[in-house]
């Protein structure tokens, strides 16, 4: 995969006051950002075949409901391409390499996102206390409305105290945390919407 743009040229921010938010996900102003869930990080990654279920569950939902999706590559010359389910899951189109930890640093990837014409970014993915830290921070600071799947972002098991810590930070800086489950539900939002049973038989496939 060609290098995408590293440089750190200002963009202007897309969206309003942070007390203009929402408190709620909604579909269709949903983008989903999956970091770095690569080929050498996921196997160092506490509960790593947990956290890809639970991936996978998001991506599949973000699929039924035409929510844009992004997945991350870290430095893929040096730590693998994307793990073999999400590499099938995701187009050439929806991947983005990048060399700062904060995928925000690149202007490329605000102007990706820039294109969705989405003002809530679903983080998910690893390392959480790494690369999803500051990338969800640099999306705040991008006046994006940024919820972390907190039971779908992980870090290598010597780490896990410093996973807790990014979570508290995310938390303390406006981040709201959420689960898998509450993503996929509040995404579907009507038991009579028609994708109601293919959401369903995700939240049941979850991982307890």
């Amino acid at each position: 995969m060609p290098p995408q743009d590293s440089s750190r040229e200002p963009v202007a921010p897309a969206f309003g006051a942070p007390s203009q938010r929402s408190l709620r996900i909604d579909r269709a102003r949903s983008v989903l950002v999956v970091v770095d869930v690569q080929q050498r990080l996921a196997p160092a990654v506490a509960g790593a075949d947990t956290l890809l279920r639970r991936t996978l569950a998001l991506l599949a939902a973000a699929s039924r409901f035409a929510v844009p999706r992004i997945a991350t590559l870290h430095c893929p010359e040096r730590i693998g391409a994307l793990v073999p389910a999400l590499l099938a899951e995701v187009t050439t189109d929806e991947q983005f390499a990048k060399t700062r930890f904060c995928a925000t640093d690149h202007p490329a990837f605000l102007a990706k996102l820039a294109r969705s014409a989405r003002t809530q970014v679903i983080v998910a993915g690893m390392e959480a206390h790494v690369c999803v830290l500051q990338t969800a921070l640099g999306l705040v600071e991008a006046h994006y409305e940024v919820f972390v799947v907190a039971d779908a972002v992980g870090s290598r098991a010597m780490r896990q105290q410093d996973r807790d810590l990014a979570l508290a930070r995310l938390r303390d800086a406006g981040v709201a945390l959420a689960s898998t489950e509450t993503v996929l539900f509040e995404w579907t939002g009507d038991a009579d919407d028609g994708a109601f049973r293919d959401i369903l038989k995700l939240v049941k496939g979850l991982p307890g």
